[in-house]
């Protein structure tokens, strides 16, 4: 499964004003409960929250990766925003984060789960490819980037 297959235009949001972590997993939450995909929209908000008040998933390099298995959705879904102004999000290397990948998978999905944080992981090491993606103009032109650069760089 690639990262393009849990991602579309409505769970992809770039340019926003989001003033704390918390409003900005609301919103992520919130997109893709417009996206479909999740049985129960109040689980997966409390399994996220939960998860970020044990420890913080900003991983550093102003990235964030809060991500649950859960049987709350009923397939692998994604939500990513890139903020204008980054938020403060206890991140390993204390340092704000301006970009976002929330990713839900089944609990009965290990593998598959495994495998796209591996993807999203790789790609998000790149400093390039991230400032691609927090120069990109619209969601669809975020999802072209993360298409291309998971074609050229995941599967050779």
């Amino acid at each position: 499964m690639r990262i393009t297959d849990v991602l579309n235009t409505s769970s992809v949001a770039v340019h926003q004003h989001l003033p704390t972590k918390n409003d900005a997993l609301h919103f992520m939450v919130d997109m893709l409960r417009e996206r479909g995909g999740i049985a129960d929209v109040d689980k997966v908000e409390a399994l996220i929250l939960e998860r970020e008040n044990i420890m913080s998933t900003g991983v550093g390099k102003g990235f964030a990766f809060p991500h649950a298995k859960t049987d709350a959705v009923v397939q692998p879904v994604g939500a990513l925003i890139t903020l204008d102004e980054p938020v403060e999000y206890q991140a390993l290397d204390n340092k704000p984060v301006n970009i976002i990948f929330m990713l839900l998978g089944q609990e009965s999905a290990v593998g598959t789960h495994l495998r796209l944080l591996s993807r999203v992981s790789r790609l998000m090491n790149s400093d390039d490819f991230r400032e691609r993606l927090l120069n990109a103009a619209s969601p669809a032109e975020a999802l072209a980037i993360i298409g291309e650069e998971e074609m050229q760089k995941l599967d050779m």
